[in-house]
C-alpha cells in the first residue's frame, strides 16, 4: 500500500475517489530500473475511459505563492520528471498520455479555475490543472541549472493547461 503524506496528492486521490475514476497509486519512493538506467515513478495511473491511461505526476503549488510578492501560475518541474514521464508514455504506448497535474492550493480570492471547479478537501480548496508533457517540454525554459528545473512561460502555460475535470467529461468538479 502506498502511504501518502503530501496533501496535494491526498487531495487529488480523494478527488478521483469522489468522482469514481479508476486509478492506481504508484509507489514513488523507488525508481524503476531499466536497461538504460532508471526512471522516476509517476504518482498515479488514471483510467477515466477504456481507451486511455493517464500517467500523472502531481505538482503541488500554492495559488498564489509567496508572502510579499504574490506569484501566480507557478508551474516548474524537474527535467527528470519530464524525461521520466515521456519515457513511461513511450513504454506504455499509444493508449497512454503523460500529464503533469498542477494541484493548486487556492490561498485567496483569485483562482486558476472557475469557482465551481474547485475541490474542497480537509478545509482547503484545490484546483487541478493538467498539461500534456509533450506540450510542456516543447515550451519549457530552464529555470535553475543547479536544481535542473524548468518552467513554461505563464502565457503559454495558461494556453496549454486545462481543468482536469475536462478529461473526465464532467464540468461539476466541486463538492
Amino acid at each position: 500500500m502506498v502511504q501518502r503524506h503530501n496533501h496535494y496528492e491526498l487531495a487529488f486521490e480523494a478527488y478521483l475517489r469522489d468522482h469514481r475514476v479508476a486509478y492506481v497509486a504508484v509507489n514513488e519512493q523507488r525508481r524503476s530500473l531499466i536497461a538504460q538506467g532508471s526512471l522516476k515513478n509517476l504518482d498515479f495511473i488514471v483510467t477515466p475511459s477504456d481507451s486511455v491511461s493517464l500517467l500523472v505526476d502531481i505538482k503541488g503549488r500554492r495559488f498564489p505563492s509567496g508572502e510579499r510578492h504574490k506569484q501566480y501560475w507557478r508551474n516548474w518541474s524537474t527535467w527528470d520528471d519530464l524525461e521520466s514521464l515521456a519515457r513511461w508514455q513511450n513504454k506504455l504506448g499509444t493508449g497512454s498520455c503523460a500529464l503533469l497535474v498542477f494541484a493548486y492550493h487556492v490561498m485567496g480570492a483569485r483562482s486558476p479555475v472557475e469557482m465551481d471547479r474547485l475541490y474542497a478537501f480537509r478545509d482547503r480548496w484545490y484546483a487541478f490543472l493538467a498539461v500534456r508533457v509533450v506540450d510542456y517540454v516543447q515550451f519549457a525554459r530552464p529555470l535553475s541549472a543547479r536544481w535542473q528545473t524548468a518552467a513554461m512561460p505563464t502565457r503559454l502555460f495558461r494556453q496549454a493547461a486545462f481543468a482536469f475535470d475536462e478529461i473526465l467529461g464532467n464540468r461539476a468538479a466541486g463538492n
